[in-house]
Formats: C-alpha cells, structure tokens, sequence
C-alpha cells in the first residue's frame, strides 16, 4: 500500500509538471484533415512569430474544442460561422458582429473570415445521378430506396440531417453514423448513394461527385475562422496578431489543393501547412522514433492507471471477501463500470478533468477495477476453510493472517486479475487520442483518416505487442512470486 501511495504520488506531479513550465500556445483541432491542416497553419504560424506553440491534433468534434476553448485547455482553433450561430451560440441567422459580440462575452475572439466558406452538401456519385434524374437535394424525395450513410455529428446537428429533412420533407431514414472519410468509400465503392460533404473536401472531384443543388438555401454560410481566447492578447500578443494575420488568405480554391495535397497525395499535414507557409520545417521523425514516443506516451496511460486500479482495487477485494453483504456492493458496482461504454467514459470525463492525459488516466483507471477487485475477491474466498480456521486457531490477529496466510496463497488468483486490467489497459488507451492524451491510437486515428494502412499498422501492431508483452511479464512475475511448493 506504502509503494501505491507513492506511485500515485509521482504519477500526480508527472500530470502537474507541464503546468509548472511555460506553457506554449495550444492550438486544437477536429478530427478531419481541413481542422488539421488549419491547426497546423496556425501553429506554424505562430512559432513563425516568435512564440512557442504546440498543436493538440485531431481532438474531437464542435463540442470537445469549443468546451476547451472556454476552459483554457487551448488557446486556439479553426471554426465556422455556421456552426456558431446553429450550434454553439444557438444564434441562427445572426450577423458576423453579432457572433463576435457574444464569443466576446463568454472572453472569445474571432478573426475575419479566412477568405473560404466550407458549407454542408449532399453528393452522390455522377453516374448514379444521372440515372436517378437527381439535380437537387428537393429530388432525393421521390426515392425513397436511396442508401443514405451520414458522419454522425451531421445526423445530430440542428443544421444538420434533422433540420434539412424536416425542411425538403424527405422520407428517409438518415440511418446510423459513420466516419466522414469511411463514407467517401463506401459512397464510391457503390454501398451507399448519399453522403454529407463539405464543399472544400478534395473527394468531390476526386470521385467525380455531384453535389446536389440546396434550392432552399437550408446551409448556411460557413465562412471559415479561428478561434481565439481573448486574454491571448496579453499574454502572447504576437501569436494573436499572426492569427489575425491570417485571414483572407485562403480562398476555396486553395483550401481544396492543401486538402488535396494531404488526403490524396499523403504529404504529411505539418508539410503541407509549411508549403503553404512558405517556411521550412525540420523533416518529421522516421516511424522507428515515433513508435518509440508513442510507446511512451502510451506506457504512462497504463502505467499510472492500472497503478490506481491496484492501489484501490486490491483494498475493495479485500473488503468485499471480509464483508459479504457490503462485498456484493462492491463487485456490482465495479461490473456496472465496465459495461458503460469506453469512448462514453472518455468523452465524460472531459468536463471533469478537460483533455489531455488526466481523463483517459481516469477512464482507464475505472476500466481497470473490475479484474483486480473481482480476482481479489475470488482469491481470497477460494481458500479452503480448514487453512483459514488453522490461523486463527494458531492465534494469528486478522492483519497478520491477510498478509502471511490469505494473500500469498490468494496471489496468482490476484495477479490474474492485474494481468487482465493491464491487458484491458493497453487496448482500451488507443481511444486516448481523441481526448488528446496521445499513445498508439494517435497513428490509428490518423490512418483511418487519411486510408493509410501503415499508419493504422503503425498504432495497431505495437499495441497488440505490447499487451503480449505485458502478459508474458505477468506470466513470469507470477511464477517467480509463488513458492516452489505451491507452483
């Protein structure tokens, strides 16, 4: 127990530790290439200016980036005006200098428009178009049958699916969600027949798409911007100023070529926001070095939860076999925690702890219980009664007959358990990439992002070595903790 105290100790000043430095600018983005070439080109552009910056890729949708905007977990990112007025500020309609007078308010500032607007459509492939006789999105009412296939924050937004079904009265079913760049796939390969896009996305002439005409002028105007917090202004002067210095430089035209560039051509998008720059940036760290602090990254996931999970989990163990009826307590509430699902923890944590390392530390942590806590139990209960009787017997107090009698003989039912958590860990701390917390799932994300196999490998494969890994060392442990007679 002393040594999990001072585990947690350290794993507690190892998360506060970045607070005590100088911290850089932090710019977020969403997890679509555009948001990621856009927090690239501001991060860039403010080290260009002489400030530090730091780029926190990938991190989410509207809701996670805007909530760390306003928390101060990042200073800075890429938005659109029609998302605020329809989903953030719930202002449809508003004017620019209305959006801008209420982010104000709430301590936000926003830059003019980027020089592009980037609104939703619906495509469908040009030949299935065309034998349908479909111009316009008012057409898609007279086919029911279509096959429509939506990202999912689409299908929830008021601008979204709900709002432009209820507005054209289509009779379909928007259907379940999927990943934005899935459904180009899926659109092309002929399962589905009607996507969502965004009008900058480089698949429209790519796959040869129609977008179908908006006759009721349903969208509206995302004009591109950044987001900023206002107290940026002192702070880091300069760094508000280079985003200021940004806008009315990217038009359409161009959006689509970086777009295009990095979706289709694979150049890395911190690449692409350097041409784009016109500045040179060092040449990205070859697979071998980002593997190595990805491992890391994910090592200090697992290694401070399942820390916790063995500091709390062993005690409950503990109290559930010594106290029955309490004990029943214990062990559903921890089985209730592992069936809510993971990425639901993930985003919940986010308004208790914000992004970063702390709530995937504390998901993966609740994750990690139910094996330690129900292996304990199990372990401690499985020991036959004339052993236990024996002690007492022999006057043993009760702490005494835990550490010398129950727990050793209980250990491989008990180290089971930590095995189990910490197997459960490795795989479960891939979705740690979407809060911002970094390890093996930063390369999946991407990968599925861009269709890069190699990059899924580069996540997928050392994640599954290392949960061998972790078991072959718990395999060994095990038996180098149990005496030869017991082996």
């Amino acid at each position: 127990m002393r040594r999990g105290v001072r585990w947690i100790a350290l794993a507690l000043v190892l998360l506060a530790a970045p607070a005590w430095s100088a911290a850089p600018v932090r710019v977020g983005s969403k997890v679509f290439t555009e948001g990621v070439i856009l927090g690239e080109i501001a991060t860039q552009a403010v080290g260009e200016a002489g400030v530090a910056a730091e780029h926190l890729r990938g991190l989410g949708g509207t809701a996670v980036l805007w909530s760390a905007l306003r928390r101060g977990e990042i200073d800075a990112y890429a938005e659109y005006t029609g998302t605020l007025a329809q989903e953030v500020l719930k202002m449809p309609g508003a004017s620019r200098d209305a959006l801008a007078a209420a982010l104000a308010a709430q301590g936000i500032a926003m830059t003019p428009s980027l020089g592009f607007s980037n609104t939703y459509a619906l495509g469908m492939r040009r030949e299935r178009a065309q034998a349908l006789g479909i111009d316009g999105i008012d057409d898609l009412a007279a086919h029911r049958g279509l096959r429509l296939g939506f990202s999912n924050e689409f299908l929830d937004r008021a601008d979204g699916w709900p709002g432009l079904r209820t507005a054209y009265a289509l009779p379909q079913d928007g259907g379940n969600g999927l990943d934005h760049d899935l459904a180009y796939r899926a659109l092309a390969s002929g399962d589905l027949d009607v996507i969502d896009l965004y009008a900058t996305d480089a698949e429209i002439p790519y796959y040869d798409l129609v977008v179908l005409a908006d006759a009721r002028g349903f969208f509206p105007d995302y004009s591109a911007v950044y987001l900023y917090r206002l107290d940026l202004r002192t702070r880091a002067p300069a760094a508000a100023a280079a985003l200021e210095a940004l806008a009315g430089r990217i038009d359409a035209d161009a959006m689509r070529r970086l777009n295009a560039a990095a979706k289709l051509e694979r150049v890395p998008e911190p690449q692409v926001a350097a041409d784009w720059l016109g500045i040179d940036i060092a040449a990205g760290a070859g697979r071998g070095a980002r593997i190595l602090g990805r491992t890391g990254e994910h090592l200090a996931l697992v290694g401070a939860s399942l820390v916790l999970a063995i500091a709390i989990g062993l005690p409950l163990g503990v109290l559930a076999a010594r106290r029955p009826h309490l004990g029943q307590g214990v062990l559903a509430l921890t089985g209730l925690l592992q069936t809510l699902p993971s990425l639901a923890v993930f985003v919940f944590m986010i308004p208790l702890l914000g992004i970063g390392a702390a709530p995937a530390i504390a998901a993966l942590f609740l994750y990690s219980l139910l094996p330690i806590v129900r292996n304990t139990h199990a372990g401690l209960t499985g020991i036959p009664r004339p052993l236990r009787e024996t002690a007492a017997v022999i006057g043993l107090p009760p702490r005494a007959r835990l550490w010398r009698i129950e727990l050793p003989l209980a250990r491989a039912s008990i180290l089971a358990g930590i095995k189990t958590a910490a197997v459960i860990d490795i795989g479960t701390a891939t979705l740690g990439a979407l809060i911002g917390a970094g390890g093996y799932g930063q390369p999946i994300l991407t990968g599925i992002r861009l269709d890069d196999m190699g990059l899924i490998l580069e996540g997928a494969v050392p994640a599954a070595l290392l949960a061998l890994a972790a078991q072959g060392l718990f395999e060994l442990l095990e038996r180098r903790l149990t005496p030869r007679g017991l082996r």
